[in-house]
């Protein structure tokens, strides 16, 4: 990684935190000089992951408000600010929209969705203090058709459309805040390696295939820091595919 990415002491918030995607981005700010609070339901792994990464924990489940608020307040006590949102948690569950629950499907929009609007409307004004950058891990689903992921893909597309709102919302107030939105394909993590539900069935070839859409952590990480970093300052409200062609060519559909 490039030394033009350093962080500076910027203070990054990154949800999901105890998950293989939360877990290398929280490395990878860190190595860069950020000083890095990762939040998560699980206290004692958090709190181990924590200790052996340097960075600190907030125990959050990102689908209340009332956690927001709290973590707002505890940013405000501990630096003064933030300077960098990573809104990185988020469920993954495979049914289709006849399979699917209602009482499932608004889980699933809680915590991949409205858990994104509660960051921005709790934490916007709070780094429009100092500027800032806002990434949010959407997903290249919320840009095609997958049946066998309803809520899921329809979580992703919502934040897309948060990131956008919220990239010209804030330049418009003149908050100095850009906001982008990330989209995977798979990721070698074990959310995507253990799927519950009902994933579509899948030959040796389809697997074959899928796996060269697939991405190690660290590969997505390092898109997400650009972004967090001043390396991007004129990049505002972009869809970044990291998903070797998948959107475009989509391999499962």
């Amino acid at each position: 990684m490039s030394q033009q990415h350093d962080l500076n002491e910027k203070v990054a918030v990154v949800t999901g935190g105890c998950g293989g995607l939360g877990q290398a981005i929280a490395q990878k700010l860190t190595a860069l000089g950020g000083r890095v609070v990762i939040t998560d339901l699980d206290e004692e792994r958090g709190a181990a992951l924590a200790a052996a990464t340097g960075c600190q924990f907030f125990q959050q489940d990102v689908s209340r408000e009332s956690d927001w608020l709290a973590l707002k307040s505890w940013l405000v006590e501990r630096f003064g600010g933030l300077q960098v949102l990573v809104n990185n948690a988020a469920i993954l569950r495979a049914y289709n929209v006849e399979t699917e629950t209602l009482e499932d499907f608004n889980r699933v929009m809680a915590v991949n969705c409205q858990s994104v609007f509660l960051s921005h409307k709790h934490l916007l004004g709070l780094m429009a203090a100092s500027g800032g950058s806002i990434v949010n891990i959407s997903s290249s689903s919320a840009m095609t058709g997958h049946p066998q992921f309803c809520a899921y893909t329809a979580s992703k597309a919502a934040v897309r459309s948060l990131t956008m709102n919220t990239a010209v919302y804030a330049r418009k107030q003149g908050y100095g805040v850009r906001c982008n939105s990330v989209h995977p394909d798979g990721i070698m993590t074990p959310m995507v390696m253990d799927i519950p539900g009902e994933p579509p069935a899948m030959s040796d070839e389809q697997r074959a295939t899928a796996a060269g859409f697939t991405a190690h952590p660290e590969a997505i990480a390092d898109v997400v820091v650009f972004l967090a970093s001043d390396d991007s300052r004129h990049i505002n409200g972009a869809a970044i595919a990291v998903d070797n062609t998948s959107t475009i060519t989509p391999p499962y559909v």
